[in-house]
């Protein structure tokens, strides 16, 4: 499908003052367990909001097969907000977080009209690539600016979206690369994958796939298994009978009934390759079910300042998976309200690529927000990493991050591969 063209030629360039500090509104349920906030509902400003506030919107998981990845998600958003507001913003913030659900249920798309009706300047989300299939077409009719921090499908990068939908993680292509390639470098001649049967998945064990056999390596079985499956031992059977060396788990939460069949299958944990959608501190495994096995999770890790300040809004959490890039969507969109002189959607969409790139590089809130009060191009470098976007809203280039799990079932980092999306 053709895209949509967003070239900074076309970007508006008016620059707006700052301001006093404004205090913005918090639209949030008090945090329920785990850090995920209870849906706030539609109590931010109709359509039609003031020009003066920009209001966010989240469509994240709360619940389904990834919501162990919101907490950090809605943490990072909400830690974003107050630097944002700490440093002098000057439109008022309003936050409105909204449950995504999973891909099983109808629960992001009434999100998402909630937050359309409510006069959403910008959505964060989805973190699912197949849950963000589900409702993008909802954003770009509306009009309204999308930016996921999570989705990798390469299938976005040519999306008919008329500029509206952009992401800060990386497509697929790098993680898939990066993975394949450090299967068949620890040793793995023969790989099999289990594969979630969505654009995720399978996107991701394509890209993976080429990696392994231009390295010289061997794809032996792959096993799809689709989402609400339960009982994965039929594919676990299957790929286990290849005697890989290697075994891609592509899941998301149904990882905890895929590693016991592996175990049980009397597969090596060291064997055993994980990925963002189930990169994970959580899982209820008996000590040592791990130990050795390895995952990639797209973005540069969160430093230990970076966790501390998220800690500071939630203290319950284990997870940081995609906890910069959130962050980092929010601030990008709130930039380029400033650098367009207005908060509303088509204005941030018409300046997000120009303050990825081009211009006098920054990274701290109050930095950025100062180059532009003074009449300066800016170039946003921020916590997951250069985030220069390209005109399908694609970072260009970006780390992936290497992670190996302890006899504790804990992951711990190892190192980061750096790689450019145009290679």
């Amino acid at each position: 499908m053709q895209s949509f063209l967003r070239t900074k030629g076309q970007s508006p360039r008016r620059y707006a003052a700052l301001g006093a500090a404004t205090a913005g509104v918090l639209l949030l349920a008090a945090c329920a367990g785990g850090g995920a906030p209870a849906p706030s509902g539609s109590n931010g400003p109709e359509e039609g909001a003031s020009d003066d506030t920009l209001y966010v919107g989240t469509v994240l998981p709360q619940t389904g097969n990834l919501a162990y990845l919101g907490p950090p998600e809605f943490a990072a958003v909400n830690l974003a907000q107050q630097e944002l507001e700490a440093a002098g913003y000057e439109y008022t913030i309003e936050v409105n977080h909204q449950d995504s659900g999973d891909t099983q249920t109808d629960i992001a798309t009434q999100s998402t009209s909630t937050l359309i009706s409510a006069g959403a300047d910008v959505i964060i989300g989805a973190a699912s690539s197949g849950v963000s299939f589900t409702f993008i077409d909802q954003v770009i009719d509306a009009g309204v600016v999308q930016i996921s921090p999570a989705n990798t499908s390469p299938d976005f990068t040519d999306y008919e979206d008329d500029g509206y939908y952009w992401r800060t993680a990386p497509s697929d292509v790098l993680q898939g690369r990066v993975l394949g390639n450090l299967m068949v470098a620890n040793g793995a001649a023969s790989v099999g994958f289990i594969t979630l049967n969505d654009p995720y998945g399978t996107g991701l064990q394509e890209n993976a796939t080429m990696a392994i056999e231009a390295a010289g390596g061997t794809v032996t079985h792959s096993e799809l298994y689709n989402p609400g499956d339960t009982n994965l031992a039929t594919q676990v059977a299957a790929v286990v009978a290849d005697q890989p060396d290697a075994i891609g788990i592509l899941a998301f939460a149904e990882t905890a009934q895929i590693v016991p069949e592996l175990v049980t299958a009397g597969f090596d944990s060291a064997g055993m390759y994980f990925v963002d959608g189930n990169l994970s501190n959580t899982y209820n495994f008996p000590e040592g079910t791990l130990d050795g096995a390895m995952g990639t999770l797209p973005g540069n890790p969160a430093d230990e300042t970076f966790r501390e300040r998220l800690l500071e809004v939630d203290p319950e959490l284990e997870d940081y998976s995609y906890a910069p890039e959130s962050y980092d969507a929010v601030v990008l969109a709130a930039l380029a309200a400033v650098q367009g002189g207005s908060p509303d959607s088509d204005t941030i969409r018409d300046n997000m690529e120009a303050v990825s790139k081009e211009g006098t590089k920054c990274t701290a809130v109050a930095e950025c927000l100062e180059l532009l009060a003074a009449g300066e191009d800016i170039d946003y470098d921020g916590v997951s990493g250069p985030i220069t976007f390209d005109e399908n809203g694609d970072p260009t280039e970006a780390y992936i991050g290497i992670y190996q799990y302890g006899a504790d079932n804990q992951y711990t980092f190892v190192n980061a591969e750096f790689g450019s999306l145009n290679e």
